[in-house]
């Protein structure tokens, strides 16, 4: 008898506590689509606001409704639209608290009649599509996704849909700042992109905090998987692509040249490798079917900035100096790399679904990454490009001390300045994003325009050499001057200093005087300047005195360098010859090749330089009848 009553008084508690509820919606307001549900969300479910098997459904009459099984005693839930962007509210917007079920306080524990008075008051934004790509299917459903929805491709409740107007129009609701959205044909394999099927960054709006609700206008050009033909290489592309093929042809041809530093031209070749590959990575990783089956070419291209500046260094050092760096500093140089190798490899070991998903959310750690590794390299090429130039003109003085021609190295100052203005760019760059982030607006077309517009420059390196080397393929055989200031850090002076102490001879008390005239006697006589390749060293064997007392001599006996000294004489013996009938016949340039210049720019430079006319000004004036 006692065992029969306990089982009783157990079957009621458990009937009381694990009844059966209804819950009924009496009155609510309008829903954010016609597509809309509700859903309960509460501590039955987890508090998941879309979860299926609790979604309301609808009576004959139209009223929304749900039946529990099994509820406990008490729990705690609300009303929402199938997310936490829209939820219920009072009638004016202001969020509530959770609603409470306490069986033991309804006046009937099984069924509950609710009013919802409101949606929480969000920041509504209405997107109005005005456009969409002529290949867009027919039967295509459209989405709208983005960090309001956390990036679901294919929610019913931001499907956009077509008005009598021909336009598509949808609505959301949230307070997110910025909003980032794209749109999609229900998956991220049919995500809108440019005309011609390249992916595009994701769309933005910043907002003010006044405002509580905004009209978009959209147009959509294309779609990542369903991109024209005529529009699969744009010409930012093709430009891009023929610096590419522009480069594997100097690959080959470079190495082929006799020359007289192939040292130099090993470094340039691998320079010209490292760039037109990363080129090629950033020229294909932009299109969907290289990303699809290989994600992580979007990263690669990125290695660049580390990469490019220590092989351009290596590759003057052997240009200019003949210098081989010591293997500790090459590996030294090369550190930034390995490191950037070590920050980069937590994205290469993810999938590449989950990397392209990085991307899309633009994933703070994976854009950090990128940020701080483009300021850190935008530093370390600045660097770089100064001791470029500081190294050039350093080599270009030294040049003028010892030898009396030009060798034909003005590509490298058309090599800095495209660095220059890739370096400008990319300052402009990080600028930009900083005034975005200060004042809240969307520069993302004006950062990607500048980061296409460096890449262009910088390809364009690859036709300049490309160039050169077909015109005037000298300029890699050229013979280098052993010294720099790469690893001593010296400047002209004290390199100058350096080799006087070096090099003094006890012919130096001498009185400058006579050394001054024993010069120009042997000038004079010899002609020596008709050499094209006369130097400095080779001249002061001729004269029996040393390098050193000789460029004394040049440079306080003449106040000149040996470049300037030697030139002024080859320019005092070609107006003589345009004034002697003899060489009438001459023209202007073959008679400079007589006095010992080795190229026409090399002449009109010097000649202006000297004389502050040029060559056919002074045959001008000198013939008058003619």
């Amino acid at each position: 008898m006692y065992k029969l009553l306990l089982a009783a008084i157990l079957t009621l508690v458990c009937g009381a506590a694990f009844a059966q509820l209804r819950i009924e919606i009496v009155e609510s307001p309008p829903l954010i689509s016609p597509s809309s549900s509700l859903f309960l969300a509460s501590d039955l479910n987890n508090w998941s606001p879309g979860d299926p098997n609790y979604k309301f459904r609808r009576d004959q009459g139209g009223k929304y409704y749900i039946d529990i099984p099994k509820v406990p005693a008490r729990f705690e839930y609300k009303i929402t639209q199938g997310n936490w962007t829209m939820v219920e509210g009072d009638s004016s917007g202001t969020p509530l608290a959770d609603r409470v079920y306490d069986a033991s306080k309804e006046a009937d524990p099984h069924l509950i009649r609710i009013r919802i008075a409101g949606w929480e008051k969000k920041i509504v934004y209405t997107f109005i599509i005005n456009k969409l790509p002529e290949n867009t299917p027919h039967d295509a459903e459209i989405f709208i996704s983005g960090n309001f929805n956390d990036w679901e491709p294919a929610n019913p409740l931001y499907k956009v849909y077509r008005n009598v107007d021909g336009t598509y129009r949808t609505t959301i609701y949230t307070d997110k700042d910025p909003v980032e959205y794209k749109f999609t044909r229900g998956s991220w394999k049919s995500i809108e992109g440019r005309e011609s099927g390249k992916a595009r960054p994701n769309r933005t709006i910043y907002r003010d905090s006044k405002v509580d609700h905004m009209s978009i206008n959209v147009e959509i050009d294309g779609w990542e998987d369903l991109s024209a033909s005529f529009h699969f290489y744009s010409l930012y592309d093709l430009l891009l692509l023929f610096s590419v093929f522009q480069g594997i042809l100097l690959i080959i041809a470079i190495p082929s040249m006799q020359n007289y530093n192939r040292p130099a031209n090993r470094w340039l070749v691998i320079t010209i490798g490292v760039a037109s590959l990363m080129i090629l990575l950033r020229t294909i990783g932009g299109y969907r079917e290289a990303a699809q089956a290989f994600g992580k070419i979007l990263l690669m291209p990125d290695f660049i900035l580390f990469l490019y500046v220590p092989a351009f260094y290596f590759y003057l050092q052997r240009l200019l100096f003949n210098q081989s760096v010591k293997p500790f500093r090459q590996v030294a140089l090369f550190l930034p790399v390995l490191l950037q190798c070590f920050v980069y490899l937590p994205f290469f070991l993810i999938s590449d679904r989950e990397l392209h998903l990085l991307f899309l959310v633009r994933d703070r750690s994976l854009f950090g990454v990128f940020l701080g590794t483009g300021l850190l390299a935008l530093g370390w090429n600045t660097y770089f490009w100064f001791l470029f130039r500081k190294t050039f003109r350093f080599y270009r003085e030294q040049y003028q001390s010892h030898f009396s021609y030009e060798q034909n190295l003005h590509y490298l100052n058309t090599v800095l300045f495209i660095q220059a203005l890739c370096l400008g760019l990319w300052y402009f760059l990080f600028i930009m994003l900083g005034l975005g982030y200060c004042f809240d607006f969307d520069v993302t077309q004006i950062v990607e325009g500048s980061v296409d517009a460096i890449w262009l420059a910088f390809s364009t390196i690859t036709y300049f050499v490309g160039y050169f080397a077909i015109h005037q393929p000298e300029i890699f055989k050229i013979s280098p001057q052993p010294r720099s200031i790469f690893d001593a850090g010296v400047s002209v002076e004290e390199a100058e200093n350096q080799e006087s102490v070096a090099d003094k001879k006890p012919e130096q008390s001498e009185d400058i005087t006579d050394l001054k005239r024993l010069v120009e006697e042997y000038m004079a006589k010899e002609k020596p300047f008709t050499n094209p390749k006369l130097t400095l060293s080779e001249l002061a064997g001729k004269l029996k005195l040393s390098q050193h007392t000789l460029s004394r001599v040049i440079n306080d006996g003449f106040e000149k360098n040996f470049f300037d000294f030697i030139n002024s004489y080859r320019i005092e013996d070609f107006k003589k010859r345009v004034d002697n009938p003899k060489f009438k016949n001459y023209t202007l340039l073959s008679i400079a090749y007589e006095v010992g210049f080795n190229s026409k720019t090399a002449f009109n430079r010097s000649f202006k330089k000297i004389t502050g006319q040029t060559p056919r000004d002074y045959y001008n004036a000198s013939r008058p009848e003619e």
